[in-house]
């Protein structure tokens, strides 16, 4: 063990530890939840440090050796070589002090090696003076968030293309599948299944565009700001010259806060990226839900799709296959709406000329965004590209529904076509054998029509 002190007194720290006092003091305090902040977070305010050192070493205020030690020490960790060093509970001191100083002090010690010091030593980097120099935890760390954001819905809209991709091709290969719609559960005028999955490609396509907005916003930055946003002990070039250099780091186009005040006191554009994941989380699930009644069956249900079995379904139902993909995905979208809940009241949540909940903020825009980013490539890759369509079964489906008769309205009249339907009924014949039956249309007529009720998509 080694010892180290700070202003509330000394403590024993583990001498293979790099962080320092002030971690220990929080993994003292806060003994809660074992949910770590996510690592995202963390990486993100390891990119600011790094653009902070090599900022502040541009402006002459911290030197060159220095930089070098710190910057090195940054590249190590965002390598991923000490991952274990942030160990600290999410739930914290409210503006995630406590993991700045965690960040501050491994930095610090990493550095401190590098130049032949020890773990602990502060007289070679100082986590405070130089690590941390032109900034607060109170722009730090929701920069952090942002940025890991940032990072997170990239991913996320790379995996959400190409489920919507997995869509637009089922949507050409079941263009001529023709098959009852329905409204209210109930038989509805004809839709083909082609349209079908068009619809729901579509939807996520102004999902796309309502995250690329959400990603906008949050670019835009409150670092350098300081203790409130003011951005007092920088000089008027540390801001500018910080986001230049974390652009460069990053190849994202980030921007100085226009209002830094404003930035430090309110998160309302982490908010709305969360809202737009549970916005999409809200359309996955519908669709999910529409793939579970289509496919319902085999025997007794739908069945005019077939999801692609991925797993036995029952332990005691021998052969028994259930749409689990669309469930997992079910209980992500679940998730993703409690998860922006919290944002919401938490973002709602702040006072002054602060927010004091940004740790649970990051923790949960921080969890959608990665579940979301998952639960599409499980959809696209085992659910959608092995669906089948059950052909006969849409077509019989269309041939009895009861919004059938809807079409022929033009065609035949109101009339004729109450007395077609009555007779269907009576005798179980469908209404294309009456139709052709009593000639009222000819084969190719009929076929015309149909092809025409579903609309110019066909």
């Amino acid at each position: 063990m080694r010892m180290e002190k700070d202003s509330l007194g000394e403590l024993a720290i583990p001498d293979d530890a790099y962080f320092g006092i002030h971690t220990v003091r929080s993994l003292a305090n806060f003994k809660i939840s074992g949910e770590r902040i996510p690592i995202e977070i963390v990486y993100g305010m390891v990119k600011l440090k790094l653009a902070c050192a090599r900022a502040n070493a541009a402006l002459d205020l911290l030197d060159k050796e220095k930089r070098k030690a710190i910057v090195q020490a940054c590249q190590r960790i965002l390598a991923g070589e000490f991952d274990s060093q942030f160990p600290l509970d999410v739930f914290q001191a409210g503006s995630g002090t406590s993991s700045n100083m965690n960040v501050n002090e491994v930095i610090a010690n990493v550095a401190n090696e590098s130049l032949g010091g020890q773990k602990g030593d502060r007289r070679l980097v100082h986590p405070n003076d130089d690590v941390n120099m032109g900034q607060s935890t109170n722009n730090i760390f929701p920069s952090a968030i942002r940025i890991a954001g940032v990072e997170l819905s990239a991913k996320l809209l790379e995996s959400l293309r190409r489920l919507i991709g997995e869509l637009h091709r089922k949507e050409t290969e079941f263009a001529d599948v023709i098959k009852s719609g329905r409204t209210h559960l109930q038989d509805a005028v004809p839709v083909t299944l082609g349209q079908e999955f068009s619809a729901w490609a579509r939807a996520l396509e102004k999902d796309v565009k309502r995250i690329e907005q959400a990603r906008v916003k949050i670019r835009e930055l409150g670092a350098g700001g300081t203790a409130i946003g003011t951005g007092v002990n920088t000089p008027k070039a540390f801001r500018p010259e910080l986001i230049r250099e974390l652009s460069t780091l990053t190849g994202e186009l980030y921007e100085g806060a226009e209002n830094g005040v404003e930035a430090t006191q309110f998160l309302t554009d982490v908010a709305e990226l969360s809202s737009a994941a549970k916005l999409l989380s809200l359309d996955l699930q519908k669709l999910c839900n529409d793939l579970r009644l289509l496919g319902s069956g085999p025997n007794t249900g739908l069945a005019e799709i077939v999801l692609p079995p991925v797993e036995p379904g029952s332990s005691i139902m021998p052969g028994k296959i259930n749409p689990s993909i669309c469930e997992a995905a079910n209980m992500i979208c679940l998730q993703v709406q409690g998860n922006d809940l919290t944002v919401s009241l938490a973002c709602g949540a702040g006072q002054l000329e602060l927010n004091t909940h940004m740790p649970v903020i990051g923790l949960n825009l921080v969890k959608s965004l990665k579940i979301l980013e998952r639960g599409c490539v499980m959809l696209a890759d085992k659910c959608i590209a092995g669906i089948k369509a059950n052909r006969d079964v849409c077509r019989r489906n269309f041939e009895v529904s009861a919004g059938l008769p809807t079409i022929l309205n033009p065609k035949l009249g109101y009339d004729r076509v109450a007395e077609l339907v009555k007779e269907s009924l009576a005798t179980k014949k469908t209404l294309r054998e009456l139709v052709l039956e009593k000639q009222m249309m000819t084969e190719e007529d009929y076929e015309a029509l149909l092809k025409k009720s579903t609309g110019p998509n066909l």
